[in-house]
């Protein structure tokens, strides 16, 4: 990779397979440079960084290019020590769950009668193609949206926009407004034959009475993957 700096070049390299096709462009963007410049920065400065180093690209790991049927946004991973696993709403085995959480196991329980999970880890869910995608994909301990405008939020743009692209059929679940809008920045064509779009209110306590809940994502999800002959998700399968 001659034409990338260091930066970009072990940025590039640390990404799963799968994806480092797709995504070589946006690896030589500045923007790429100047997050890699950002994170080593911080960590220098003794900065708590989630989830940890091995975990960043937990999501592209479980969930392959090609595999990718169905896209969660979330924003950015759970600020707490022990939660984040690199899976957006997804949280390590043994740790509590979070109220966003809660809530999307209760609307899963609603719509599918699917009893509430024993873990809140959703790394099952990611290998069945599943990718549990945050916008921003790491965070400070305690700091909220701390690595917010920093180029991570490029990157998952342009994994989004690849996947649109491809010939594959898409089901997008955007929870929130940040969600929605992360997709309206693109600007793209959808395909309705292929891509699906389900809209709803954040799993926030704030916000899952105004919107979430008995939305039905989960059967709705299915359904059309079902249509177009493609496996469905055993979202029970956890």
């Amino acid at each position: 990779m001659t034409s990338m700096t260091l930066n970009q070049q072990k940025f590039y390299a640390s990404i799963p397979k799968s994806w480092q096709t797709p995504l070589e462009n946006v690896c030589k963007t500045s923007d790429i440079d100047d997050l890699v410049t950002f994170l080593k920065s911080r960590e220098s400065q003794g900065a708590i960084i989630y989830p940890p180093k091995e975990k960043i690209f937990a999501a592209l790991k479980a969930t392959s290019f090609h595999d990718a049927k169905v896209v969660i946004v979330g924003q950015d991973p759970y600020h707490g020590p022990g939660q984040a696993n690199g899976l957006c709403f997804s949280v390590a085995d043994g740790i509590p769950f979070p109220p966003s959480l809660k809530n999307i196991f209760k609307e899963l329980n609603n719509d599918l009668k699917i009893p509430i999970p024993k873990t809140g880890n959703l790394t099952a869910w990611a290998k069945q193609g599943v990718l549990l995608l945050n916008s921003i994909l790491t965070v400070e301990d305690e700091k909220p949206a701390s690595h917010a405008g920093h180029g991570w939020e490029l990157f998952t743009d342009i994994i989004i926009e690849k996947l649109i692209q491809r010939e594959e059929v898409l089901v997008l679940l955007l929870w929130g407004a940040y969600a929605q809008k992360k997709i309206q920045n693109l600007h793209m064509h959808f395909d309705k034959q292929r891509h699906l779009i389900l809209t709803a209110a954040h799993p926030s306590p704030l916000s899952a009475y105004n919107g979430f809940f008995n939305q039905h994502h989960f059967s709705k999800t299915n359904d059309f993957l079902k249509k177009h002959n493609v496996k469905e998700i055993n979202w029970g399968d956890l």
